[in-house]
């Protein structure tokens, strides 16, 4: 994230915070992934904040916001956005699934064969590793992601799948070295429109409501 580690750790408990508040109203089993998220996204921002701390390098802190950022959320968000669509819309979901599992695959061989490094760059932190068919990858990424939740068919994923796909641009044109670093920090920032997706998923359809008469 921009600015500092002082920065990240505050919006990182924030949203970690809206997570926790998502997962204790879920009612549905299928929904506690998708929920979860942004517990999982300010968890990530927080460990970021060591990252700074730390000076950046290649310390265990910059391993794992690396092992959260790629494959992580690259498997998380597809399985997440699955598990919460009825039965008969998942066949939309598929391909977003399958470049999740082939992009997560691919990035958690290159982590666990390459050194992944951190460079405090002014406001940003910019994350370095050796990555084949660069390219091909983050195109999967936000397959995975951003496309996961276009072809959820729910309005609130779908705006939420909208928002991050524009951050990402914008992120990209403004911070293309820091890309993952100011992409992640913005799709945590946005993910707290989860809570409302949650208060609307906890009224279950077709529950009739009891009325009192005097």
């Amino acid at each position: 994230m921009c600015w500092s580690a002082t920065a990240d750790l505050v919006a990182g408990c924030g949203i970690a915070a809206v997570g926790v508040a998502c997962v204790a109203r879920t009612r549905r089993v299928g929904d506690l992934p998708l929920a979860g998220l942004p517990l999982l996204l300010g968890a990530h921002q927080v460990v970021e904040s060591l990252v700074w701390r730390s000076g950046g390098g290649t310390g265990p802190a910059t391993v794992a916001w690396a092992a959260m950022a790629l494959p992580l959320l690259a498997l998380w968000v597809p399985v997440a956005v699955l598990c919460a669509t009825p039965p008969g819309a998942r066949h939309r979901l598929v391909i977003p699934l399958a470049a999740g599992l082939a992009t997560a695959a691919t990035l958690s061989y290159n982590l666990a064969t390459h050194s992944v490094t951190a460079d405090i760059r002014g406001h940003t932190v910019g994350y370095v590793i050796d990555l084949p068919r660069a390219e091909l990858l983050v195109a999967g990424y936000l397959l995975a992601t951003v496309g996961s939740l276009l072809l959820s068919g729910d309005r609130t994923l779908v705006l939420l799948g909208v928002v991050v796909a524009v951050g990402a641009v914008v992120c990209w044109v403004l911070w293309e070295l820091e890309f993952v670093s100011t992409w992640c920090a913005f799709a945590a920032v946005c993910s707290v429109v989860m809570y409302g997706w949650v208060r609307g998923r906890s009224v279950s359809p077709g529950v009739p409501r009891v009325r009192a008469e005097r």
